[in-house]
């Protein structure tokens, strides 16, 4: 089979993640404490035995997860099992850090500041209360994209995520993305919701938290990934490290082209997609999108044993 490692973004985070790994390896322990240090706090005493309202702010859940999903890596690594014996990786908003890391393009300290930084910055570019952001289940991307376009009016409102054949998030100012929930559900939405988020993340309000992520990426290496990258906003592989810096930037405001994404690896001969890191929900995602390929979720001892064998 042709693998793939993907990786998972917000929304994932559970107190406790990563725990049982770090205790049974070595090398995962050693991602929580490179974390730490870069970050000069304990966050792993937030992410094992800290309030889950304050692990899932954005500033802490972003790096909280990538250190969740490379201490899983590490675990897969010291059991013989290397990001090379993929195919490609790929991770949904902050997970692509997280598997740019994987491959070796960012170091984890880096990935970590970036993504406090990041986490920051995206909760600051809006002020509470003015954006928003909605699920609308049961239209495809083409119908929820005429539906922000028509709900936006003066105001902001963009497809955010295409998550999957009938799952699309709209982002934008909070009128203009509560007229984008009746306006679908006019149009014969399964459910559209209002999220619990913090902020509006992956439209245009999120400009200056671009600008920020611009100012710091500039001034951090980034290496050639030992895998190809299926980037969030082009739904292709890349590997330059120019390419991957000017990305990372436009991702903040732009979509995540999920199910474009898994598309695109499952059309290049990827059979099975391994979720790595907390939760299961790009399984899920992937299950709807390539209905042929196998998915798995690993993130416990457990989970990395069935995996070696």
């Amino acid at each position: 089979m042709t693998r793939a490692f993907v990786f998972p973004g917000q929304g994932a985070q559970v107190v406790g993640m990563g725990k049982a790994l770090a205790d049974a390896y070595p090398a995962a322990r050693a991602v929580y404490d490179e974390v730490d240090a870069a970050l000069g706090e304990k966050l792993s005493a937030l992410i094992w035995e800290g309030a889950q309202e304050e692990l899932t702010l954005t500033q802490n859940a972003q790096p909280a997860l990538m250190a969740t999903s490379i201490a899983v890596m590490r675990a897969l690594e010291a059991e013989g099992i290397g990001v090379t014996s993929a195919a490609f990786v790929a991770g949904h908003s902050l997970g692509e850090y997280s598997a740019l890391c994987a491959a070796g393009a960012l170091s984890v300290a880096d990935a970590a500041r970036l993504l406090r930084l990041r986490g920051r910055a995206m909760q600051e570019a809006v002020p509470v209360g003015v954006g928003a952001m909605a699920a609308l289940l049961g239209l495809d991307f083409e119908t929820a994209s005429a539906v922000a376009a028509e709900a936006a009016g003066d105001e902001v409102c963009q497809a955010a995520n295409d998550n999957d054949p009938a799952q699309v998030v709209v982002s934008g100012n909070k009128a203009a993305v509560e007229r984008a929930v009746e306006i679908a559900k006019a149009r014969g939405a399964k459910r559209a919701v209002l999220l619990p988020v913090s902020a509006p993340f992956h439209c245009a309000l999120m400009e200056p938290a671009a600008r920020v992520m611009a100012e710091a990426l500039d001034d951090v290496t980034i290496e050639t990934p030992l895998v190809p990258v299926v980037a969030n906003v082009r739904a292709r592989a890349v590997s330059e490290p120019e390419v991957i810096r000017s990305l990372l930037v436009e991702q903040v405001t732009g979509s995540v082209r999920w199910r474009e994404s898994v598309e695109w690896m499952a059309g290049e001969g990827v059979t099975e997609f391994w979720e790595i890191g907390a939760g299961k929900a790009l399984s899920g995602m992937i299950r709807r999108i390539a209905k042929e390929a196998e998915s798995r979720a690993i993130a416990t001892p457990e989970d990395v044993a069935a995996a070696k064998g």
